[in-house]
């Protein structure tokens, strides 16, 4: 293995397999694309550094060319990821390579992505292991801004598509590791080798594949055109100057119930947090905060108590939606930082439980989310066991307007 990632097995585990296997000739000569420099490192590690840094992903697993063995352990060096196997003639013969060093450790999940997909977001990473453990086969996918046409071998229109039931699909693309194997194994033995992406094999092995919201930045590099785009998408990162701090607060009172929801988390309790919606008073503080960021009003403004669609809601679509309204700025969440105020229960058996789930949530690496815990020494509301209060600092980088 490269790095220091720890093979782990069974349910729940979720895998995935990075495939770069591929030649890339329509990027012109040189390198194959996914060695490229872009923004000043190879391709193929933008991508893999994505994947091994969720904090929902457990097994990486590598599909590389024969003969770029030298080049991946430069670009891959030090990251936590699973020794790379040798991809086959073609990417289907490459993602069922990877499949089968998977398959000791039986994965609940699996994610497929094209290395020389670099921009691939950690929201869009959660979204495509939510959607893998809802449908069992889901891709992300955009719809078509521009009218699509059929036209004959002598370049005549023959035809106009309707593009409402249209869409343009990108990987990772989510499947149950047991039907996607499945399904590869039943198409190479019949000998059916032509399928582009894993979606299309999965169809005809009669899966029902879903859609999820993809992502317009990410793009997959193929000619050279992609690559001078490219170039000026990575540099925006360097560009992302406008630094803001959001502050949250929040705080609940305590009533009936066996059981308080704080930080994403279900935590047993003699006493429920009474509210609107779930009345987790951790992730409300921090979509105050992110909103705070952006000068963009606060919870209530977005998610009004009056209104009855949010009556014992789940308080993570909350801030799945803060965070999406930073990525519509073109900002990055650069931190998230959470204290929660109580007597009982106690919060730090439970921290790093939170953590993961507000990073899952937000899009994040776990180590850009700290919570703490602390009492108000019996003092106060708090102090007398009344509620909990949650106070919350966010760090967000836009572009200069």
């Amino acid at each position: 293995m490269n790095g220091h990632m720890q093979p782990e097995s069974g349910a729940g585990t979720v895998a995935a397999v990075i495939v770069a296997a591929g030649r890339g000739l329509r990027a012109g000569a040189g390198l194959p694309k996914q060695y490229r420099s872009l923004g000043g490192e190879p391709v193929v590690r933008r991508s893999l550094r994505a994947f091994a840094a969720h904090p929902a992903l457990r097994l990486v697993q590598p599909v590389i060319h024969a003969d770029d063995g030298e080049r991946y352990r430069d670009a891959a060096a030090g990251l936590p990821l699973l020794a790379p196997v040798g991809g086959g003639a073609g990417r289907q013969q490459s993602v069922l390579a990877g499949l089968e060093a998977l398959a000791p450790h039986a994965p609940e999940i699996v994610l497929v992505h094209d290395a020389a997909r670099p921009f691939v977001s950690a929201g869009l990473i959660g979204r495509a292991i939510e959607a893998a453990r809802r449908h069992g086969a889901a891709v992300p996918a955009l719809p078509l801004t521009d009218t699509v046409k059929t036209v004959d071998a002598g370049g005549r229109v023959t035809g106009t598509l309707e593009r409402a039931a249209l869409r343009s699909v990108q990987t990772p693309q989510a499947f149950s590791f047991a039907a996607l194997f499945a399904a590869h194994r039943q198409a190479a033995a019949a000998g059916q080798t032509a399928f582009t992406d894993d979606a299309a094999l999965a169809e005809w092995a009669g899966l029902d594949v879903h859609v999820f919201d993809g992502e317009a930045a990410n793009v997959k590099m193929t000619t050279t055109d992609d690559f001078a785009r490219a170039e000026a998408m990575a540099s925006l990162g360097a560009s992302l100057g406008d630094v803001r701090t959001g502050n949250g607060f929040d705080v609940h009172a305590f009533g009936d119930g066996d059981h308080v929801v704080i930080g994403g988390i279900r935590i047993a309790h003699d006493r429920a947090l009474t509210g609107h919606s779930d009345a987790d008073v951790g992730l409300h503080a921090l979509v105050d905060a992110i909103l705070g960021a952006l000068a963009d009003g606060d919870i209530g403004s977005h998610f009004p108590p009056s209104d009855p669609q949010w009556r014992g809601a789940a308080s993570d679509q909350f801030l799945a939606y803060a965070a999406e309204r930073v990525a519509a700025r073109g900002g990055v969440i650069a931190h998230l930082d959470l204290t929660v105020v109580c007597e009982q229960p106690k919060i730090g058996p439970h921290r790093d439980a939170m953590r993961t789930r507000i990073a899952q949530i937000a899009g994040l690496p776990v180590d850009r989310v700290a919570v703490k815990a602390t009492t108000s020494e019996r003092l106060g509301f708090t102090g007398r066991g009344e509620g909990i209060a949650a106070y919350a600092t966010a760090t967000v980088r836009l572009p200069w307007a």
